[in-house]
């Protein structure tokens, strides 16, 4: 019987589990990554990078966004963009700075992302996600492994023109299939028989399967259901890493008052060593919802911390259990 816990290979990666952390935009750094390998998962993907910036050489794009954590390995680092030259060279950095993978997103439903061609936009194209991938494969000398939606709209299934195309080009080592078409954000139905019939079809390349797996039983359902390679975890994880244990059976019970608050203690030590303290009490103003929220909800320390201005200031609102436990 298959097991999320099962290790696998992912193009020629060794994977030591199923459960992997997607690609959270403005969100998934280093520490969000170390963070969710440090709770089990087998893989952990970047935020999305634009291969343009990379490719120019934009320092905070560089410095920040391409820091990788020697305890954080295996990485993939997801780029976005339209243009196969930059694409390709953008990879080679990427591969420099110490990622095992690249992904390629081809499904953000962003507006200012699908306006340059990249993104959701990618689903009308698939002989250009075809050189992209290429491109990506050839600059880096990593594995590629693309992000897609089932569609644009309702009912399309660009989403599986593209895969085939990307499959039949051997342009990846595998695909991973949000099955929601891009129109509807993180909102409906995941269509599961969808992400079956393109585990099927494109057997043996590996199809993970992502989208709404906000439990541990949501996402057993999708790996069950869909006979995915692996399942993907994304907005479920926020503020809750274990939700990586107990998918893997580490864990059965939700973590206590201390544990919540030494994990985020911890994603705001790492938070200013990544920014520095200044700009990190700006930063972990939108950590502090997911964690609150798992304190019981205090409106009240909700709304303190969201006025703090330095980080200690939302230590010491930590530490007094009257704000705590208020709602």
């Amino acid at each position: 019987m298959r097991s999320l816990g099962d290790s696998w290979t992912l193009g020629g990666i060794e994977l030591a589990n199923r459960v992997v952390l997607a690609p959270l935009a403005g969100i998934g750094n280093w520490f969000v990554r170390l963070q969710a390998k440090r709770h089990g998962a087998g893989l952990v993907v970047s935020e999305m990078v634009s291969s343009f910036g990379v490719h120019h050489g934009n320092e905070k794009t560089c410095r920040e966004m391409l820091r990788v954590h020697p305890d954080e390995h295996p990485v993939s680092m997801q780029l976005f963009g339209h243009d196969p030259d930059v694409m390709r060279s953008a990879a080679a950095r990427v591969a420099q700075a110490g990622a095992d993978l690249i992904d390629l997103n081809m499904g953000c439903p962003v507006p200012k992302v699908c306006k340059t061609g990249a993104g959701a936009a990618l689903l009308a194209d698939p002989a250009l996600a075809v050189e992209l991938a290429q491109a990506a494969g050839e600059g880096s000398g990593l594995p590629v492994t693309v992000k897609l939606r089932s569609g644009r709209r309702p009912g399309d299934r660009e989403g599986v023109e593209v895969a085939r195309a990307l499959a039949g080009a051997g342009a990846v080592a595998g695909i991973t299939l949000h099955p929601r078409p891009a129109s509807q954000h993180h909102r409906g139905r995941t269509d599961h028989e969808l992400a079956r019939e393109l585990v099927e079809e494109l057997a043996p390349l590996p199809v993970i399967v992502s989208g709404g797996l906000n439990s541990p039983a949501a996402a057993r359902e999708a790996f069950e259901r869909t006979g995915a390679a692996a399942v993907m975890l994304a907005r479920g994880s926020l503020g809750n890493p274990w939700l990586f244990e107990r998918l893997l059976g580490r864990r059965q019970q939700e973590p206590s008052r201390q544990e919540v608050v030494a994990e985020l203690e911890w994603v705001m030590d790492a938070a200013c060593d990544h920014l520095g303290p200044e700009r990190a009490a700006r930063y972990l103003r939108k950590f502090y919802p997911w964690y609150v929220e798992r304190l019981g909800g205090g409106r009240r320390l909700q709304a303190a911390l969201q006025s703090t201005t330095t980080v200690g200031q939302a230590r010491a609102l930590l530490a007094d259990r009257r704000l705590a436990s208020a709602a």
